[in-house]
């Protein structure tokens, strides 16, 4: 692509089908990538890793499958990543570790099956909702994120909920159903 000097890419709500195209990560001045609301399918590009300048990656309500790729891990200035409503699944990489200024972290409706204590490094979230996965347990360092004003952890395999989840000094909306 000769679009390298791009800052936004807002494709959003359309009737877009396919892969998302590997070339995309040529993109590397992106700070906000817009795909939600299309019918994009297949996994996300490794190449998603080259856009250190995003600040948000919303890929929501698409038919995107397969992993999280580890290197979404690269994404170090993004503040928000909304990928619900895909068919995305297996470990959520522990690179997410790095995403150090994340504030907004919504992977909700998905096939997710576990997240990594990495997390714990998340230190800025307010906004964190994994419902509709298949998460049978919380790594306990998401429940020392104090900034989180909003939990949602419904429709998961929980069996138990963390006494610890009481350390979330700020927490306004909590969904555990």
């Amino acid at each position: 692509t000769n679009l390298t000097n791009l800052v936004t890419l807002n494709l959003y709500t359309n009737a877009l089908t396919g892969n998302i195209p590997s070339d995309i990560g040529n993109l590397t001045k992106l700070t906000s990538l817009n795909l939600y609301g299309n019918a994009l399918n297949g996994s996300i590009p490794p190449s998603i890793g080259n856009l250190t300048n995003l600040t948000t990656l919303y890929l929501y309500t698409n038919q995107l499958s397969g992993s999280l790729p580890s290197e979404i891990g690269t994404l170090t200035k993004l503040t928000g990543l909304v990928i619900f409503g895909n068919q995305l699944s297996g470990d959520v990489p522990s690179a997410i570790g790095n995403l150090i200024n994340l504030t907004d972290l919504r992977l909700y409706s998905n096939q997710f099956t576990s997240l990594p204590p990495e997390i714990v490094n998340l230190t800025k979230l307010t906004l964190v909702d994994l419902s509709g996965n298949r998460l049978s347990n919380i790594p306990e360092g998401l429940y020392t994120i104090t900034t989180i004003t909003t939990l949602n952890l419904g429709t998961n395999y929980l069996t138990n909920i963390s006494s610890n989840i009481g350390n979330l000094i700020n927490l306004k909306d909590l969904r555990v159903n």
